[in-house]
Protein backbone atom coordinates (compact mmCIF):
# COMPACT_ATOMS: atom_id res chain seq x y z
CA UNK A 1 0.00 0.00 0.00
CA UNK A 2 1.60 3.38 -1.00
CA UNK A 3 2.57 5.55 1.81
CA UNK A 4 -0.27 7.50 3.68
CA UNK A 5 -3.02 5.98 1.44
CA UNK A 6 -5.97 4.84 3.13
CA UNK A 7 -6.92 0.49 2.10
CA UNK A 8 -10.88 2.13 2.47
CA UNK A 9 -11.26 5.49 0.68
CA UNK A 10 -7.61 4.87 -1.42
CA UNK A 11 -7.08 8.70 -1.10
CA UNK A 12 -3.74 9.98 -1.34
CA UNK A 13 -2.13 12.32 1.48
CA UNK A 14 1.73 12.57 1.06
CA UNK A 15 0.89 16.06 2.50
CA UNK A 16 -1.42 15.82 5.33
CA UNK A 17 -0.57 15.03 8.74
CA UNK A 18 -1.59 11.53 10.08
CA UNK A 19 -2.70 10.76 13.36
CA UNK A 20 -3.72 7.70 14.70
CA UNK A 21 -5.77 7.87 18.24
CA UNK A 22 -5.94 5.12 20.46
CA UNK A 23 -8.88 4.69 23.29
CA UNK A 24 -10.62 1.30 24.59
CA UNK A 25 -13.70 1.85 22.70
CA UNK A 26 -15.38 3.65 19.97
CA UNK A 27 -18.27 4.25 17.55
CA UNK A 28 -20.36 2.24 16.97
CA UNK A 29 -20.08 0.79 20.17
CA UNK A 30 -22.44 2.05 22.72
CA UNK A 31 -21.52 5.96 22.82
CA UNK A 32 -19.96 7.92 26.10
CA UNK A 33 -18.86 11.26 26.28
CA UNK A 34 -15.19 10.24 26.19
CA UNK A 35 -15.57 8.56 22.87
CA UNK A 36 -17.72 11.94 21.94
CA UNK A 37 -14.45 13.75 22.57
CA UNK A 38 -12.35 11.75 20.57
CA UNK A 39 -14.64 12.18 17.32
CA UNK A 40 -14.89 15.61 17.90
CA UNK A 41 -11.12 16.13 18.04
CA UNK A 42 -10.69 13.77 14.71
CA UNK A 43 -13.16 16.35 12.90
CA UNK A 44 -11.67 19.21 14.26
CA UNK A 45 -8.03 18.60 13.47
CA UNK A 46 -9.50 17.05 10.30
CA UNK A 47 -10.98 20.31 8.99
CA UNK A 48 -7.62 21.69 10.21
CA UNK A 49 -5.56 18.97 7.40
CA UNK A 50 -4.86 15.95 9.48
CA UNK A 51 -5.95 12.27 8.51
CA UNK A 52 -7.18 10.41 11.04
CA UNK A 53 -7.76 6.98 12.27
CA UNK A 54 -8.81 5.55 15.52
CA UNK A 55 -7.24 2.49 17.11
CA UNK A 56 -9.67 0.64 19.41
CA UNK A 57 -10.95 -2.42 21.03
CA UNK A 58 -14.63 -3.97 20.42
CA UNK A 59 -16.64 -7.04 21.71
CA UNK A 60 -17.46 -7.40 18.04
CA UNK A 61 -15.10 -5.83 15.86
CA UNK A 62 -16.40 -6.87 12.42
CA UNK A 63 -15.56 -5.68 10.27
CA UNK A 64 -12.21 -4.90 11.51
CA UNK A 65 -11.84 -1.26 9.65
CA UNK A 66 -14.62 1.10 9.02
CA UNK A 67 -14.65 4.06 7.29
CA UNK A 68 -16.35 7.00 9.39
CA UNK A 69 -16.66 10.76 8.30
CA UNK A 70 -13.80 11.63 10.99
CA UNK A 71 -11.25 9.15 10.02
CA UNK A 72 -11.18 5.12 9.56
CA UNK A 73 -11.82 3.08 12.81
CA UNK A 74 -9.25 -0.21 13.19
CA UNK A 75 -10.75 -2.36 15.48
CA UNK A 76 -9.12 -5.36 17.15
CA UNK A 77 -11.27 -7.91 19.57
CA UNK A 78 -11.61 -6.83 23.24
CA UNK A 79 -11.24 -10.29 24.93
CA UNK A 80 -12.23 -8.93 28.42
CA UNK A 81 -13.19 -5.72 30.07
CA UNK A 82 -11.95 -6.10 34.01
CA UNK A 83 -12.80 -2.49 35.49
CA UNK A 84 -13.68 -1.06 32.70
CA UNK A 85 -10.24 -1.60 31.01
CA UNK A 86 -10.64 -3.44 28.13
CA UNK A 87 -8.19 -6.12 27.21
CA UNK A 88 -6.84 -7.23 23.60
CA UNK A 89 -4.78 -9.91 22.16
CA UNK A 90 -2.12 -10.79 19.71
CA UNK A 91 -4.28 -9.30 17.01
CA UNK A 92 -4.57 -5.96 18.57
CA UNK A 93 -0.64 -5.02 19.12
CA UNK A 94 -0.36 -6.51 15.34
CA UNK A 95 -3.17 -3.75 14.29
CA UNK A 96 -1.95 -1.05 16.64
CA UNK A 97 2.20 -1.10 14.97
CA UNK A 98 0.16 -1.34 12.00
CA UNK A 99 -1.43 1.90 12.68
CA UNK A 100 1.65 3.64 14.29
CA UNK A 101 3.67 2.57 11.44
CA UNK A 102 1.25 5.00 9.24
CA UNK A 103 1.47 7.57 11.34
CA UNK A 104 3.37 10.83 12.13
CA UNK A 105 2.06 11.14 15.48
CA UNK A 106 0.23 8.77 18.23
CA UNK A 107 -2.67 10.04 20.24
CA UNK A 108 -3.56 8.32 23.36
CA UNK A 109 -6.57 9.61 25.84
CA UNK A 110 -5.73 8.19 29.36
CA UNK A 111 -6.28 6.44 31.22
CA UNK A 112 -6.30 2.61 29.32
CA UNK A 113 -3.87 0.55 31.01
CA UNK A 114 -3.56 -1.42 27.72
CA UNK A 115 -3.08 1.43 25.59
CA UNK A 116 0.46 1.43 27.80
CA UNK A 117 0.83 -1.72 27.10
CA UNK A 118 0.41 -1.80 23.55
CA UNK A 119 2.83 1.64 23.39
CA UNK A 120 5.77 -0.27 25.39
CA UNK A 121 5.50 -3.26 22.74
CA UNK A 122 4.71 -1.53 19.53
CA UNK A 123 8.37 -0.83 19.02
CA UNK A 124 7.74 1.81 16.89
CA UNK A 125 9.34 5.57 17.83
CA UNK A 126 6.23 8.18 16.24
CA UNK A 127 6.19 11.04 18.14
CA UNK A 128 3.38 10.29 21.12
CA UNK A 129 0.83 13.01 22.58
CA UNK A 130 -0.97 11.95 25.56
CA UNK A 131 -4.66 13.47 26.50
CA UNK A 132 -5.12 12.57 30.39
CA UNK A 133 -9.02 12.57 30.42
CA UNK A 134 -9.23 11.47 34.26
CA UNK A 135 -6.64 10.46 37.09
CA UNK A 136 -7.96 6.84 38.37
CA UNK A 137 -10.39 7.32 41.54
CA UNK A 138 -12.40 4.39 42.36
CA UNK A 139 -10.13 1.66 41.67
CA UNK A 140 -7.38 2.15 43.94
CA UNK A 141 -5.47 -1.05 43.84
CA UNK A 142 -5.40 -0.96 40.11
CA UNK A 143 -4.06 3.18 40.43
CA UNK A 144 -1.30 1.42 42.80
CA UNK A 145 -0.68 -1.21 40.13
CA UNK A 146 -0.58 0.83 37.02
CA UNK A 147 1.34 3.92 38.14
CA UNK A 148 4.82 2.40 37.13
CA UNK A 149 3.84 2.05 33.56
CA UNK A 150 1.46 4.80 33.56
CA UNK A 151 4.56 6.82 34.65
CA UNK A 152 6.83 5.74 31.85
CA UNK A 153 4.20 6.09 29.33
CA UNK A 154 3.89 9.42 30.32
CA UNK A 155 7.59 10.57 30.71
CA UNK A 156 8.39 9.05 26.96
CA UNK A 157 5.16 11.36 25.67
CA UNK A 158 6.12 14.58 24.04
CA UNK A 159 3.50 16.29 25.52
CA UNK A 160 0.54 16.02 27.82
CA UNK A 161 -2.75 17.56 27.63
CA UNK A 162 -5.05 18.28 29.99
CA UNK A 163 -8.19 19.17 29.18
CA UNK A 164 -8.81 21.99 31.91
CA UNK A 165 -6.72 24.32 33.74
CA UNK A 166 -8.09 23.03 37.22
CA UNK A 167 -7.33 19.25 36.25
CA UNK A 168 -3.72 20.52 35.38
CA UNK A 169 -3.31 21.90 38.74
CA UNK A 170 -5.25 19.27 40.79
CA UNK A 171 -4.14 16.01 39.21
CA UNK A 172 -1.72 14.73 41.57
CA UNK A 173 0.08 12.74 38.30
CA UNK A 174 0.28 15.91 36.32
CA UNK A 175 2.03 17.78 39.28
CA UNK A 176 4.97 14.95 38.98
CA UNK A 177 8.26 16.19 38.57
CA UNK A 178 8.77 15.51 34.87
CA UNK A 179 5.55 15.44 33.67
CA UNK A 180 4.35 18.91 35.23
CA UNK A 181 6.36 20.86 32.94
CA UNK A 182 5.29 19.01 29.64
CA UNK A 183 1.35 19.85 30.56
CA UNK A 184 -0.20 22.42 28.45
CA UNK A 185 -4.23 22.62 28.43
CA UNK A 186 -6.66 22.34 25.43
CA UNK A 187 -9.98 22.15 26.26
CA UNK A 188 -12.85 19.79 25.21
CA UNK A 189 -15.24 20.94 22.28
CA UNK A 190 -17.26 20.17 20.01
CA UNK A 191 -17.95 21.15 15.86
CA UNK A 192 -21.75 22.59 15.39
CA UNK A 193 -21.93 21.11 11.92
CA UNK A 194 -21.30 17.44 13.17
CA UNK A 195 -24.50 17.16 15.03
CA UNK A 196 -27.64 16.68 13.47
CA UNK A 197 -29.91 19.86 12.23
CA UNK A 198 -33.01 17.95 12.75
CA UNK A 199 -34.77 16.88 15.70
CA UNK A 200 -37.19 13.50 16.62
CA UNK A 201 -39.60 15.85 18.62
CA UNK A 202 -41.40 12.29 19.27
CA UNK A 203 -39.85 11.80 22.16
CA UNK A 204 -41.33 14.53 24.17
CA UNK A 205 -44.65 12.68 23.94
CA UNK A 206 -42.98 9.39 24.73
CA UNK A 207 -41.98 11.14 28.13
CA UNK A 208 -45.14 12.87 28.40
CA UNK A 209 -43.73 16.27 27.89
CA UNK A 210 -45.58 19.22 26.40
CA UNK A 211 -43.46 21.53 24.27
CA UNK A 212 -43.04 24.75 26.49
CA UNK A 213 -43.18 22.95 29.38
CA UNK A 214 -40.21 23.47 31.65
CA UNK A 215 -37.98 20.97 32.32
CA UNK A 216 -34.38 19.88 33.32
CA UNK A 217 -32.49 17.03 31.58
CA UNK A 218 -29.55 14.70 32.67
CA UNK A 219 -27.79 12.88 29.62
CA UNK A 220 -25.27 10.38 30.22
CA UNK A 221 -24.32 6.84 30.98
CA UNK A 222 -25.87 5.57 34.22
CA UNK A 223 -22.17 5.21 36.22
CA UNK A 224 -21.92 5.32 40.08
CA UNK A 225 -19.70 8.92 39.49
CA UNK A 226 -22.84 10.71 38.29
CA UNK A 227 -24.51 11.80 41.34
CA UNK A 228 -28.00 9.89 40.49
CA UNK A 229 -28.42 9.48 43.80
CA UNK A 230 -28.81 12.98 44.82
CA UNK A 231 -30.58 14.31 41.63
CA UNK A 232 -32.96 11.76 42.96
CA UNK A 233 -33.01 12.91 46.31
CA UNK A 234 -33.58 16.15 45.05
CA UNK A 235 -36.62 15.76 42.63
CA UNK A 236 -39.01 15.32 45.46
CA UNK A 237 -38.46 19.13 45.97
CA UNK A 238 -38.88 20.46 42.02
CA UNK A 239 -42.04 20.83 40.91
CA UNK A 240 -40.83 20.16 37.48
CA UNK A 241 -40.02 16.94 35.43
CA UNK A 242 -36.54 15.65 35.55
CA UNK A 243 -35.76 13.41 32.21
CA UNK A 244 -32.92 11.23 32.35
CA UNK A 245 -31.72 10.05 29.49
CA UNK A 246 -29.28 7.22 28.51
CA UNK A 247 -28.35 3.79 30.15
CA UNK A 248 -25.58 2.01 32.03
CA UNK A 249 -25.11 0.32 35.49
CA UNK A 250 -27.44 2.09 37.42
CA UNK A 251 -30.63 1.27 35.38
CA UNK A 252 -32.14 -1.23 37.24
CA UNK A 253 -31.28 0.68 40.70
CA UNK A 254 -32.51 4.08 39.63
CA UNK A 255 -35.81 2.61 38.43
CA UNK A 256 -36.07 0.88 41.90
CA UNK A 257 -35.98 3.91 43.61
CA UNK A 258 -37.92 5.87 41.18
CA UNK A 259 -40.46 3.67 41.84
CA UNK A 260 -39.81 3.01 46.28
CA UNK A 261 -39.62 6.80 46.72
CA UNK A 262 -42.67 7.35 43.83
CA UNK A 263 -41.34 9.93 41.93
CA UNK A 264 -43.83 10.87 39.28
CA UNK A 265 -41.91 13.71 38.40
CA UNK A 266 -39.06 11.39 37.12
CA UNK A 267 -38.89 10.08 33.83
CA UNK A 268 -36.41 7.58 32.35
CA UNK A 269 -36.12 8.18 28.77
CA UNK A 270 -33.48 5.00 28.00
CA UNK A 271 -30.64 5.30 25.55
CA UNK A 272 -32.00 8.20 23.20
CA UNK A 273 -30.97 8.29 19.24
CA UNK A 274 -29.08 11.69 18.57
CA UNK A 275 -32.29 13.43 16.78
CA UNK A 276 -34.03 12.67 20.02
CA UNK A 277 -31.28 14.44 21.64
CA UNK A 278 -31.22 16.79 19.80
CA UNK A 279 -34.73 17.59 21.08
CA UNK A 280 -34.80 17.24 24.49
CA UNK A 281 -31.65 19.86 24.38
CA UNK A 282 -33.66 21.88 22.20
CA UNK A 283 -36.48 22.48 24.55
CA UNK A 284 -35.13 21.28 28.26
CA UNK A 285 -35.00 24.32 30.43
CA UNK A 286 -31.66 23.45 32.24
CA UNK A 287 -28.92 20.40 32.19
CA UNK A 288 -28.31 19.23 35.43
CA UNK A 289 -24.93 17.40 35.80
CA UNK A 290 -24.60 16.00 39.56
CA UNK A 291 -21.95 14.44 39.09
CA UNK A 292 -19.79 13.84 43.02
CA UNK A 293 -16.86 12.33 41.83
CA UNK A 294 -13.50 13.40 39.91
CA UNK A 295 -13.81 10.64 37.71
CA UNK A 296 -16.10 13.27 36.04
CA UNK A 297 -13.17 15.33 34.89
CA UNK A 298 -15.10 17.44 31.94
CA UNK A 299 -18.35 16.71 30.85
CA UNK A 300 -18.43 16.86 27.27
CA UNK A 301 -22.43 17.26 28.10
CA UNK A 302 -22.25 20.91 29.29
CA UNK A 303 -20.30 21.49 26.34
CA UNK A 304 -23.34 19.97 24.23
CA UNK A 305 -25.72 22.31 26.70
CA UNK A 306 -23.81 25.47 26.17
CA UNK A 307 -24.01 24.89 22.38
CA UNK A 308 -27.73 24.87 22.70
CA UNK A 309 -27.63 28.16 24.51
CA UNK A 310 -28.87 26.22 27.64
CA UNK A 311 -28.45 27.26 31.34
CA UNK A 312 -26.25 24.32 33.39
CA UNK A 313 -25.98 22.98 37.04
CA UNK A 314 -23.27 21.19 37.81
CA UNK A 315 -20.67 20.02 41.12
CA UNK A 316 -17.78 21.51 42.44
CA UNK A 317 -15.21 18.60 42.05
CA UNK A 318 -11.99 20.59 41.33
CA UNK A 319 -12.37 19.54 38.14
CA UNK A 320 -13.39 20.66 33.72
CA UNK A 321 -16.88 20.51 35.08
CA UNK A 322 -16.25 24.30 36.57
CA UNK A 323 -14.46 25.54 34.12
CA UNK A 324 -17.44 24.88 31.46
CA UNK A 325 -20.09 26.16 33.94
CA UNK A 326 -19.27 28.95 35.65
CA UNK A 327 -20.71 29.56 38.76
CA UNK A 328 -23.36 32.41 38.54
CA UNK A 329 -22.57 32.79 34.67
CA UNK A 330 -23.64 30.12 32.84
CA UNK A 331 -25.66 28.41 35.19
CA UNK A 332 -24.99 27.31 39.05
CA UNK A 333 -22.37 25.29 40.37
CA UNK A 334 -23.27 23.59 44.21
CA UNK A 335 -21.36 21.41 46.16
CA UNK A 336 -21.86 17.57 45.53
CA UNK A 337 -24.02 15.30 47.39
CA UNK A 338 -26.23 18.04 48.66
CA UNK A 339 -29.91 17.13 47.59
CA UNK A 340 -30.69 20.53 48.99
CA UNK A 341 -28.48 22.56 47.31
CA UNK A 342 -28.78 21.16 44.03
CA UNK A 343 -33.15 21.25 44.33
CA UNK A 344 -32.52 24.88 45.67
CA UNK A 345 -31.09 25.86 42.39
CA UNK A 346 -33.14 24.40 40.68
CA UNK A 347 -36.50 26.06 41.49
CA UNK A 348 -34.35 29.24 41.24
CA UNK A 349 -33.93 28.56 37.25
CA UNK A 350 -37.75 27.27 37.12
CA UNK A 351 -38.87 30.35 38.64
CA UNK A 352 -36.97 33.22 36.77
CA UNK A 353 -37.46 32.68 32.72
CA UNK A 354 -35.07 35.56 32.52
CA UNK A 355 -32.37 34.44 34.43
CA UNK A 356 -32.50 31.32 32.33
CA UNK A 357 -32.11 33.18 28.88
CA UNK A 358 -29.50 34.82 30.11
CA UNK A 359 -27.82 32.38 31.43
CA UNK A 360 -28.15 30.20 28.44
CA UNK A 361 -27.36 33.08 26.30
CA UNK A 362 -23.68 33.53 28.13
CA UNK A 363 -23.20 29.60 27.70
CA UNK A 364 -23.55 29.88 24.11
CA UNK A 365 -21.28 32.70 24.16
CA UNK A 366 -18.44 30.45 25.99
CA UNK A 367 -19.02 28.02 23.91
CA UNK A 368 -18.22 30.34 21.08
CA UNK A 369 -15.36 30.95 22.76
CA UNK A 370 -13.49 28.54 24.60
CA UNK A 371 -14.92 25.32 23.46
CA UNK A 372 -16.09 25.72 19.09
CA UNK A 373 -14.56 22.74 16.66
CA UNK A 374 -12.57 25.62 15.12
CA UNK A 375 -10.23 26.62 18.54
CA UNK A 376 -10.19 22.31 18.98
CA UNK A 377 -9.01 21.92 15.93
CA UNK A 378 -6.18 24.87 15.97
CA UNK A 379 -4.83 24.12 19.19
CA UNK A 380 -4.78 19.98 18.58
CA UNK A 381 -3.11 20.68 15.15
CA UNK A 382 -0.70 23.02 16.16
CA UNK A 383 0.34 20.99 18.45
CA UNK A 384 0.52 17.53 16.18
CA UNK A 385 2.79 19.39 13.67
CA UNK A 386 5.00 20.91 16.65
CA UNK A 387 5.41 17.41 17.95
CA UNK A 388 5.82 15.53 14.58
CA UNK A 389 8.92 18.16 13.34
CA UNK A 390 10.65 18.48 17.16
CA UNK A 391 9.53 15.48 19.16
CA UNK A 392 7.84 17.95 21.79
CA UNK A 393 10.99 20.18 21.91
Amino acid sequence: MPFGTSPLSGRRSRACMRVVHVYRTYFPDPPGGLQEAVRQICIAVGNAGAENRIFTLSPRPDPARLARPEGEVVRARSWAAPASCDLGGPSALAAFRDCVAWADVVHVHFPWPYADVLCALSGGRRPLVVTYHSDIVRQRLLGKLYRPLMMRTLRRAAAVVATSPAYALTSPVLQVAGIRDKVEVIPLGIDENSYPTNRDESVLARLGLVVGQPFFLFIGVLRYYKGLHTLLSAAAEVDAPIVIAGCGPQDEWLRAQIATEGLANVRLAGLVSETEKMALLAHCSALVLPSHLRSEAFGMVLVEAAMHGKPMISCELGTGTSFVNLEGDTGFVVPPEQPAALAAAMRRLLADPELRAGMGAAARVRYEQRFSGGALGRSYAALFERVARTGGT
